[in-house]
């Protein structure tokens, strides 16, 4: 379980932090080495997810979806200096709740 999580947060990381130097070179007008850059941790993003162990694509893509936002709300936080309130920690709470139903319900 450890290694199934450590994906899904180095994924997210690399999507997050990948778009993020995007967005800095797009909206903001950094350097285009930050917009290459980007587009190779986003190309990183689109490998770990195949390293997960569970069979089916859909349901690794749907528990990561709950996982990115809570990254993105901690990203958020640490990066935009937007501090979290109740109703985003309450939300991301119900998707941890729904990431792990959708991995380790049991199943025939």
């Amino acid at each position: 379980m450890v290694y199934t999580i450590l994906l899904f947060l180095f994924a997210g990381l690399a999507e997050i932090g990948g778009g993020y130097l995007v967005w800095l070179w797009l909206r903001e007008g950094k350097p285009s080495w930050y917009g290459l850059a980007g587009s190779l941790i986003l190309i990183l993003y689109g490998i770990i997810p195949t390293l997960q162990k569970f069979p089916s694509f859909g349901r690794v893509y749907a528990a990561y979806g709950g996982v990115f936002i809570v990254l993105s709300i901690l990203w958020g936080w640490g990066v935009d200096k937007k501090a979290p309130d109740f109703y985003d920690w309450l939300g991301a709470a119900i998707c941890i709740i729904g990431v792990s139903i959708i991995l380790w319900a049991p199943r025939h």
